[in-house]
């Protein structure tokens, strides 16, 4: 039994819908309760680290005026 040309891309997105739904389904059968993350969400670290920066020069202004190069 040959799969014909024509149903040969339909077969691969078929297969391809099928693994990926099933690694998604692995992975939210894995992930812990939503009480659980949010708890662990609630203070980021990068927010906590983060240090004042002097920023040295003019501004950035684009040209907006094609003639002024």
């Amino acid at each position: 039994m040959r799969i014909r040309e024509e149903n040969c891309n339909m077969l691969l997105l078929a297969a391809v819908t099928l693994v990926s739904t099933v690694i998604v389904g692995g992975m939210a059968l894995l992930q812990p309760a939503p009480a659980q993350q949010t708890a662990q969400a609630a203070a980021p670290s990068y927010l906590m680290d983060t240090t004042p920066v002097r920023v040295v020069g003019a501004p950035f202004v684009p040209n907006t005026d094609p003639h002024r190069r």
